[in-house]
């Protein structure tokens, strides 16, 4: 195979030609270092490369599987896995993209860092964020402008946008990723690739952002049967994060097809202002879904901007943005104009909208959903409003152009923060379609709260109706 086959192998192939001798591992990870020598210059997705450590445990997984150190293969032996840098390995950067952290290491590792290396996972590089992963695109002063593979005018998304521009790229075959406000759905829509929600307390963060109920780290990869195979190795309680469930839920590898499911279809969301293509695109595939089988019905949600805005205001302000402002009040001059301009945001909200305000909006905002899904198994969403926005472009607060067209207000160009609002519902992203401008678009498959496997039937039945060439063109 050419280096571009190889590393565009998804995970579950890669592990059963090992298991059959047809490839060694130390074979794919020399593949994904010559592509990244080949790509990395355009895409900028890594912030650190780890290829000798990578290239020595390859090689120790390549005599795993020919049977010479007494070891079975685990559930990732030798499988190339980029890292969110967020996710701290023990004695390397944990800078979260910011020049107030550029000394800092981390103290011990991340729980999915200890996961995917006990799984015999290679972590081979780590992957870029925006600042402190509080942007919906990825570049920061320290490690600059990361682009879409696709189309390297605009972002990869963010704040996982490292994650998907790689694996679009083919220099990794999987790629953890963090959710806080869509930050792996993002990416996933904008790359064509897979990203998965958890719903909160399903899989492990570190504290103490852990604690906040709109968080939950996941897993990326480019095939729906990859995304369940590492979510898999990265699930379960750990004495780190206290609100991890038990016990460990295990996702089944085969699924039923969707015959005879009841899914709702919700194009805006309440509010949201959807880009033509990218409602076509939905449509399409619930269109799909229906030839599969499936029976689906188009419905509202009574979702207003101002209860999602009053959540979203109060939460983040009193939480998240806290943690913010708190850098912002000592190191503002170090920080990047977005990060000081969410600063300032979290600041005013905080003045305007109490805690309890939020948490009145979010129950509402619960109920509503809770009902609008009672007859269906699931609920099929677009990711973004609009397909893309450029690379290095700052989303100002006012309507922004975006290849030739004026958009949607920015706060409202990504339909993610709702599943955080609504964070017990598992969220898979898998790719709708193409648009016109030259970048995939993604769809969500919510699911009941803790109902993970249903959406990934829906996933499975998607992928199977409309294959998509997860291929970059860079």
């Amino acid at each position: 195979m050419t280096t571009a086959e190889l590393t565009y192998l998804s995970a579950t192939e890669a592990r059963r030609l090992f298991a059959a001798r047809e490839l060694s591992p130390v074979e794919l990870m020399r593949a994904v270092v010559e592509r990244t020598d080949q790509v990395e210059p355009k895409i900028n997705a890594f912030t650190e490369r780890l290829f000798d450590e990578a290239l020595e445990q390859a090689r120790q997984a390549e005599e795993t599987y020919l049977g010479r150190n007494g070891r079975e293969p685990r559930a990732l032996e030798g499988i190339p896995v980029a890292t969110k840098e967020k996710h701290g390995i023990l004695g390397r950067t944990l800078t979260e993209g910011s020049l107030t952290r550029k000394d800092e290491l981390a103290t011990e590792n991340h729980p999915f860092v200890d996961r995917i290396l006990d799984a015999g996972g290679i972590i081979h590089a780590r992957t870029a964020t925006p600042e402190f992963s509080i942007a919906t695109y990825t570049h920061t002063r320290l490690w600059g402008v990361t682009r879409n593979p696709w189309n390297t005018e605009f972002t990869p998304g963010g704040s996982s946008g490292g994650a998907g521009a790689s694996l679009a790229a083919g220099t990794t075959l999987l790629a953890s990723a963090s959710d806080i406000g869509g930050s792996t759905r993002i990416p996933a829509a904008f790359t064509g690739t897979v990203g998965f929600k958890a719903p909160y307390g399903r899989n492990p963060g570190y504290g103490p952002i852990a604690a906040d109920h709109y968080r939950g780290d996941g897993p990326m990869a480019r095939t729906v049967d990859d995304v369940i195979a590492f979510q898999n190795v990265l699930s379960g309680p750990d004495p780190r994060d206290h609100a991890t469930i038990r016990p460990k839920l295990t996702l089944p590898t085969v699924y039923d097809d969707v015959a005879g499911m009841r899914i709702a279809l919700c194009v805006r969301l309440g509010e949201y202002d959807v880009h033509p293509e990218v409602e076509a695109n939905l449509r399409a595939t619930a269109a799909a879904l229906t030839e599969a089988g499936a029976h689906v019905e188009e419905i509202e949600l009574p979702w207003t901007h101002l209860d999602l805005l009053t959540s979203i205001a109060g939460h983040f302000s009193t939480i998240f943005g806290a943690q913010i402002t708190e850098i912002a009040a000592t190191r503002s001059d170090d920080l990047t104009s977005y990060a000081r301009a969410f600063a300032d945001a979290m600041e005013r909200a905080r003045s305007r909208v109490s805690y309890l305000d939020s948490l009145r909006a979010e129950h509402r905002l619960q109920n509503q959903l809770a009902t609008a899904m009672g007859p269906f198994s699931a609920l099929l969403c677009p990711t973004t409003a609009i397909p893309g926005w450029h690379a290095g472009d700052e989303l100002a607060d006012e309507k922004v152009m975006v290849h030739g067209e004026e958009t949607v207000d920015p706060l409202w160009c990504a339909m993610t923060n709702p599943f955080n609002i609504n964070n017990r519902c598992p969220v898979l992203n898998v790719p709708s379609g193409m648009s016109s401008w030259g970048l995939p678009t993604g769809v969500q498959i919510v699911g009941h709260t803790y109902d993970d496997p249903t959406v990934f039937r829906v996933g499975k039945a998607v992928e199977a109706a409309r294959p998509w060439s997860y291929e970059a063109l860079v």
